[in-house]
């Protein structure tokens, strides 16, 4: 499949999950134009100006209404609300992880006024960003997510859990148990047990290697949430472009490494 075929078929795919959201009377791009350059975006994983001139040289005859650099991104922040179209159902049984998303070198920390990151661990080291917690269903799509800077403990996403109270129990690591106020369905592995919760590792790994996730340069939080949104809705769909396939023993391998462009 050439890169002009999967565009094709990802906007088409797009388009039919956002029938009903009407293009404005003085837009240049349909709704559906734009969550697919997000999720090309996304995929690509480079800056902003690497992807417009990728863009603009090669996918032109593509998407020929479009607007310049900046209102570009600007139309991915304010709209990345159509992202949520694309989130998984949940199960009766999910996994929530945390992830660091470098955004700034540490040595570099506390040079600029406008830093967005802080300093936190991520993987035994510090990284001066974000912290982004995932909850995977049990074939491994994104159900829900939220993102704060890098130094909050694991147990600030603690309402993220709770809203899945009832529907959806939520396997954590102990870094998530708060010493009060656990979320009832939220319920906290000891190391070695429940290795049905690598499943989030697996997409973390695909995260970095395809979207080349674990460090971005935004200076600006809502771009960095927007990009976030993008890039998970982007996991959702690829994941399940051949469909979802159980093996003999019921294990659904997911890969989106042959859409990395």
């Amino acid at each position: 499949m050439t890169t002009v075929d999967f565009i094709t078929e990802l906007f088409c795919r797009i388009d039919d999950a956002m029938r009903d959201v009407p293009k404005h009377a003085q837009a240049l791009l349909y709704p559906s134009e734009i969550v697919t350059l997000g999720l090309l975006f996304a995929l690509k994983g480079v800056g902003t100006r690497a992807f417009y001139r990728w863009v603009k040289r090669d996918l032109l005859p593509l998407f020929p209404h479009l607007p310049d650099r900046t209102r570009l991104f600007r139309l991915f922040k304010t709209h990345q609300a159509w992202t949520d179209r694309f989130l998984a159902e949940p199960t009766v049984l999910g996994v929530a992880d945390t992830y660091g998303i470098e955004l700034l070198h540490p040595i570099r920390e506390g040079r600029s006024k406008q830093q967005i990151g802080k300093k936190g661990k991520s993987n035994h080291r510090w990284i001066v960003g974000s912290k982004l917690c995932l909850i995977v269903n049990q074939w491994g799509l994104v159900v829900d997510w939220d993102c704060d800077t890098a130094n909050v403990h694991d147990s600030h996403f603690h309402p993220l859990i709770a809203q899945f109270d009832g529907v959806m129990i939520v396997l954590v690591d102990a870094g998530f148990h708060a010493r009060k106020g656990d979320p009832a369905n939220m319920k906290v592995c000891p190391r070695g047990t429940w290795n049905v919760r690598m499943v989030i590792e697996t997409v973390f790994s695909m995260l970095t290697t395809v979207c080349h996730f674990k460090k971005v340069m935004h200076r600006v939080w809502a771009y960095f949430r927007a990009r976030l949104a993008y890039t998970l809705a982007a996991f959702n769909i690829l994941a399940q472009w051949h469909g979802l396939e159980p093996d003999e023993k019921g294990f659904i391998a997911l890969s989106i490494a042959e859409f990395s462009l």
